[in-house]
């Protein structure tokens, strides 16, 4: 797996933190320099941490396991979809459910109910529906496509969760914190570190970082599938075909004497 380049870091500008005023204490290690009011992330200690968490994310991946990316404000939201669809993915980019990881099974009733929904408009049903009821449907699955649809292939708890700013994505954090489900985040000067697992200090506002570093952990993801594909692929060579003459023949039930009836 190839390091995560400096120089690229610093050409997207990871390193800008924010306003001296605005910093969070807690995030004093993983601070360089103040310059002009504004901290200055030491990039060093971000090369560490992304490529720790992208050797996690490489693992989950080579396991067949789903990482859950969650980036809803309106510089990241596009870049962490495009990302995650391209390495199969779940992601929510529009609005956190509550309750998305803690309620899931009420999720999963959603994301069915969509499906139904999707079988209707196959089969016939929603044709023999009521203007205004097929108006009402309609509507309902233009809903559940927009804040679900990115996760309909997601048919258990993922393994760990990605969040781009852990300030606005409280809720998905203190779910997957509740859960034990390992939470991997960038994290600016501004917030708190400590519910987060695999901390990536960097700067979230920059449409430049955000996109560099999920494009590194997406990276990491795709080989982690691709040696997964491999391993398969190797399996299946090593596994000898039965033929079916040489498959063992099941017995015959043995016949039960019935006894009469006296």
């Amino acid at each position: 797996m190839s390091r995560t380049n400096f120089q690229d870091l610093l050409d997207a500008g990871v390193h800008f933190g924010h306003l001296k005023r605005k910093w969070n204490p807690k995030m004093a290690p993983y601070i360089f320099m103040e310059k002009n009011g504004i901290h200055i992330i030491d990039l060093h200690k971000t090369v560490v941490k992304i490529d720790e968490a992208s050797n996690m994310m490489k693992q989950l991946a080579k396991a067949g396991r789903k990482i859950l990316f969650v980036a809803t404000k309106k510089q990241a939201k596009d870049i962490v979809a495009e990302c995650a669809k391209s390495v199969g993915m779940p992601y929510v980019t529009e609005r956190w459910a509550g309750g998305m990881l803690t309620n899931f099974p009420t999720i999963r009733k959603a994301v069915k109910k969509m499906n139904t929904i999707d079988k209707m408009i196959t089969d016939g049903t929603f044709d023999t529906l009521a203007k205004r009821e097929r108006l009402q449907v309609s509507r309902q699955r233009a809903k559940l496509e927009k804040n679900l649809g990115s996760i309909a292939d997601m048919s258990r708890l993922p393994s760990a969760i990605f969040v781009v700013d852990v300030q606005k994505e409280i809720n998905a954090v203190r779910e997957a914190n509740r859960l034990n489900i390992p939470v991997i985040a960038m994290v600016d000067t501004c917030c708190d570190p400590t519910t987060i697992d695999y901390v990536i200090p960097a700067n979230d506002d920059a449409a430049k970082s955000i996109q560099l570093i999920t494009e590194t952990l997406c990276k990491a993801i795709a080989e982690g599938s691709e040696e997964r594909r491999i391993e398969k692929e190797k399996e299946k060579e090593e596994t000898p075909e039965v033929k079916e003459e040489d498959a063992p023949k099941a017995k015959a039930p043995r016949a039960t004497r019935t006894r009469k009836a006296e």
